[in-house]
């Protein structure tokens, strides 16, 4: 096979066997260790990417004593500045909400005519990454907020919160809610076509999970105008202490490989605690009973070639078992953050499924 990406000569750097092309880093490339994931068809395709891009910034950013090297991370991440000027139908703002714990969301507005005359369901989007790494202003969470800005069509706040191991948690569930109350109370700082009174949680990864946690806070802690009718959770971030199958079989995958989520959970629980914490398993035993609760409809989107998989399956079947209404879409050949790669048809699919889930939140509300 011809090469699909090439990486210039780096000391120490080795070959991957799924492609030809320089792996920069000392690990060992997935596709020598697991031939499920050598034999899927888009991974020759993912794999150099992400060890090249995410794989060798997170390996060296991270320190010892769990320590992170934010700079050194931050010197890979390209960020994009706010587009007052519309781009591909979509304009954006920053909106700062407390600037003493640089807390602020990037608003995107679509300007076409047909979003630009009528009232539009909010999106408040959480991005991913560990709870550690990138940032509502990086180039990637930049370019997927703008198209379902576009797409829904919607009125998209993309929430900036703070980072572990600086903050740990509760900071980023904390810094989430604030945001809902801050619009809650300050509405007018949208554009007059938003409607709070149909909003939407959405997040992948580790915004999936701190989505799912608000969607349980604004069940508790009643808003008086923003009001939450869906949550898109776009493979939500879980963990626990027992081993999944998955999480075995799949060990050494890009990203989320059971050395790099352990070290992820310990720089982000409070000290004392381990991976059954409520807000890493929250299936698990330590698990908050939300039967009672007027929990929002749920569409989830999962990776076949996902080590999380397992926990993600168990999520939806405990939304079921809790008397909620949850859609499981599920893509086979499809690794941890396969949204990154706006070339791969699952990405527009899911774009078209979360287009189609918005729709039919908003139609029983006619």
């Amino acid at each position: 096979m011809a090469p699909i990406f090439s990486i210039g000569n780096k000391s120490g750097s080795a070959i991957c066997q799924c492609t030809t092309y320089e792996l920069i880093n000392t690990t060992t490339c997935i596709c020598r260790r697991r031939s499920s994931l050598r034999t899927s068809k888009w991974f020759p395709l993912l794999c150099p990417t992400f060890h090249g891009r995410y794989g060798s910034q997170f390996s060296s950013s991270r320190g010892r004593n769990r320590t992170l090297n934010r700079c050194l991370f931050d010197f890979f991440n390209p960020k994009v500045p706010p587009t007052p000027n519309p781009i591909d139908g979509v304009k954006s703002s920053d909106v700062t909400v407390d600037p003493s714990r640089n807390l602020w969301f990037r608003l995107f507005t679509p300007t076409n005519s047909a979003a630009s005359t009528s009232f539009l369901p909010v999106v408040f989007y959480f991005h991913g990454g560990a709870f550690s790494f990138l940032s509502a202003s990086s180039s990637p969470y930049d370019a997927i907020c703008r198209q379902l800005s576009r797409s829904i069509p919607s009125v998209v706040v993309s929430v900036n919160y703070r980072l572990c191991p600086e903050h740990r948690c509760p900071s980023q569930y904390d810094d989430g809610f604030d945001v809902l109350k801050f619009l809650d109370l300050h509405g007018y700082v949208l554009p007059e076509i938003s409607d709070v009174s149909r909003c939407f949680l959405a997040g992948d990864s580790a915004g999936a999970n701190l989505a799912h946690h608000l969607a349980v806070r604004v069940c508790q802690e009643e808003l008086r105008r923003v009001k939450v009718i869906g949550l898109v959770s776009i493979q939500p971030f879980f963990g626990g202490v027992d081993r999944t199958e998955s999480e075995i079989r799949l060990d050494g995958a890009p990203i989320t490989s059971v050395y790099n989520t352990d070290w992820m959970w310990d720089i982000f629980l409070p000290d004392g605690s381990d991976r059954d914490h409520e807000a890493v398993n929250v299936t698990g035993p330590n698990r908050l009973n939300i039967s009672g609760m007027d929990f929002p409809d749920t569409i989830i989107f999962v990776g076949g070639l996902d080590p999380v998989l397992d926990r993600q399956r168990k999520y939806y079947e405990w939304l079921k078992m809790s008397g909620k209404k949850a859609e499981q879409i599920e893509y086979p050949n499809a690794i941890h953050a396969y949204y990154f790669f706006t070339e791969l048809p699952q990405s527009s699919l899911q774009i078209s499924r979360v287009r189609d889930f918005v729709n039919q939140q908003l139609s029983k509300m006619k």
